[in-house]
């Protein structure tokens, strides 16, 4: 099963401002066979993006919240 799912945020001087582009990193510890990422906001089902990465480029007042990175092996789902 999947384990150990964490996110990490890369960005310019260690301080995100408006307008500045943010990438979100998403990492398994633990997980077999091919993985299949996606990004939430808040719990939401609606999709801001897939694959192990987020990049946003010009962030703004609407990126605020908390953002949760789900992953599936094809058998079970994990999220950050």
């Amino acid at each position: 099963p999947l384990s150990g799912v964490s996110l990490s945020a890369q960005c310019p001087g260690g301080q995100v401002a408006l307008e500045d582009c943010l990438v979100l990193r998403c990492a398994v510890t633990t997980g077999t066979g091919p993985l299949s990422f996606s990004w939430h906001r808040g719990g939401s089902p609606a999709l801001l993006g897939t694959g192990p990465h987020l990049e946003l480029r010009l962030v703004g007042d609407n990126d605020s919240g908390h953002c949760q990175c789900w992953v599936s092996d094809g058998d079970s789902m994990a999220e950050s």
